[in-house]
C-alpha cells in the first residue's frame, strides 16, 4: 500500500467501527483526509484492534514521523549539567521517556483535533496507548490524582515510555497548593523514572495551557524541582524542558543561565 492508500484504509476502518459515520464521505484532498484520520483516532474508544489495523497503523504513523524529522537527544547541547532545553515538538524527540500532561480519565483528549499535547502524544502513539492507559485505569479502579505519575509504552513515537501525570488547574488566583501538586508532578515522574531505570527525560510545560498555571511560575517550579531532585539523589538522569512557545522559550532560556 502506498501513503495514501494506507490513509484510506485506517479511514476506512475506523468509520466502520462507528456506525452513526457509516455515511460519511471520504475527502478528497490529503490535508482533509488527514485531519478527518485524527479526528477519528481522537474519538476512538480503547479496545482492541486487529492485527492488520495495527500493521497498517504502524505502518502509517512511522512514515508520517520520519517526514517530521526525529530529534535525538544525542544532537542537544545541555544548558547546564544534565539539564537542556529543547523548542519543538515532543512527539518527534528520541530519548527515553517523554512526560504527557494528562487528565484525570488518562485516556488522552477526544476532542477532535485539538491543541493540546494529550491530544498529540496519544495520537502519534496510535490506538494502543489508549487502550494501554485504560487497562491501567481499571485496574486502579479510581480517576488519577494529581501530583501522581503512571509509565507507558510509546508504541510509535520515538520515545521507549510515556510518563502521564495529571496537574493542577488553576480556576482564579494561584494557590500555594496549586504550586505544591505543580511540584509533585515532576518529582513523581522523575522517581518513577529513576525507578524504570529510564536515563533521559523530556518535560512538557505541565497545567500551562488548558489548566491556566502561569507560565513563568511554573516553570519555576519545574526547574527549581528538578534540580532540587538531581541534588539530593545524586542522580545522572539527563532532564529536557520541551517548550512549543517562544513565550516558555525564553523564560526557561532565563532560568537555565
Amino acid at each position: 500500500m502506498t501513503h495514501e492508500e494506507k490513509r484510506i484504509y485506517l479511514i476506512k476502518s475506523l468509520l466502520a467501527e462507528q456506525p452513526q459515520y457509516a455515511n460519511m464521505e471520504i475527502p478528497k484532498t490529503a490535508a482533509k483526509q488527514k485531519q478527518l484520520l485524527r479526528s477519528l483516532f481522537n474519538v476512538r474508544k480503547p479496545k482492541e484492534a486487529t492485527a492488520q489495523f495495527l500493521s497498517v497503523q504502524d505502518e502509517y504513523l512511522q512514515e508520517v514521523l520520519y517526514e517530521k524529522g526525529i530529534t535525538d537527544i544525542s544532537s542537544l547541547t545541555p544548558n547546564a549539567e544534565g539539564l537542556y532545553l529543547w523548542k519543538g515538538d515532543i512527539t518527534t524527540l528520541r530519548c527515553d521517556a517523554i512526560v504527557n500532561a494528562a487528565n484525570s480519565q488518562m485516556l488522552g483528549c477526544f476532542c477532535p483535533c485539538h491543541g493540546c499535547i494529550d491530544n498529540a502524544i496519544h495520537t502519534f502513539a496510535g490506538v494502543q496507548l489508549r487502550f494501554a492507559c485504560n487497562e491501567l485505569m481499571k485496574q486502579q479502579g479510581f480517576l488519577e490524582p494529581i501530583g501522581k505519575a503512571k509509565i507507558t509504552p510509546a508504541f510509535n513515537l520515538p520515545s521507549k515510555y510515556v510518563l502521564h501525570t495529571v496537574g493542577p488547574i488553576v480556576q482564579g488566583h494561584l494557590l500555594k497548593s496549586d504550586c505544591e501538586l505543580l511540584a509533585s508532578c515532576y518529582r513523581s515522574c522523575l522517581e518513577l523514572a529513576e525507578k524504570s531505570g529510564i536515563k533521559s527525560i523530556a518535560f512538557c510545560c505541565i497545567s500551562t495551557g488548558e489548566f491556566h498555571f502561569p507560565n513563568d511560575k511554573a516553570a519555576n517550579i519545574a526547574v527549581q524541582t528538578v534540580r532540587d531532585y538531581l541534588k539530593q539523589t545524586n542522580s545522572k538522569m539527563k532532564v529536557i524542558f520541551n517548550v512549543f512557545k517562544d513565550t516558555d522559550d525564553n523564560i526557561y532560556q532565563k532560568l537555565l543561565r
